[in-house]
């Protein structure tokens, strides 16, 4: 973190990274299994002398795992998101390691949750005096409302 904050705790920290239930065992298993069913219905039509077909089977198999891998990929992203006493500091990876950084004073922070017909969190803003910023974009709703309310108590003590 920031070189003047050396020798202080942070008031709070967390590490927001997006959910995958997959990892790349399940993405192997679900291409084979992908590659087996795409075979059935290819041998038949490799058989019956419409062998184009199979080519288009396989392009499939090979779209899914294009498809899956990506999104794989992209659970390499993460937010680093620390509350000191003078300073908000915001930090995010991309899943290609592109790094970047902000940092706001917590005074003139206000933490906007915006809610769905359902009453679910679907976007979380810090609003500024120069603009908004959203934060955690990749979680799911019942993980943006569980850190709304962690982060909005931290910021509110960071106020008084």
């Amino acid at each position: 973190m920031d070189a003047t904050h050396d020798g202080q705790n942070p008031l709070f920290s967390a590490l927001l990274t997006p959910h995958r239930s997959m990892d790349g065992r399940g993405l192997r298993w679900v291409i084979a299994l992908a590659a087996v069913m795409a075979s059935i219905p290819g041998l038949t039509f490799y058989a019956m002398g419409a062998w184009p077909i199979v080519g288009l089977l396989g392009l499939d198999v090979l779209v899914l795992w294009w498809a899956l891998s990506a999104s794989l990929k992209s659970g390499d992203a993460y937010e680093e998101i620390t509350l000191w006493p003078d300073a908000l500091d915001i930090r995010r990876v991309s899943a290609k390691g592109r790094e970047t950084s902000v940092s706001f004073n917590p005074f003139y922070v206000r933490l906007a949750v915006v809610r769905d017909s359902d009453n679910r969190v679907t976007a979380l803003r810090l609003v500024t005096r120069g603009g908004e910023t959203e934060i955690g974009r990749f979680l799911t709703p019942s993980d943006k409302d569980q850190f709304a309310r962690a982060f909005a108590n931290a910021l509110h003590r960071a106020k008084t």
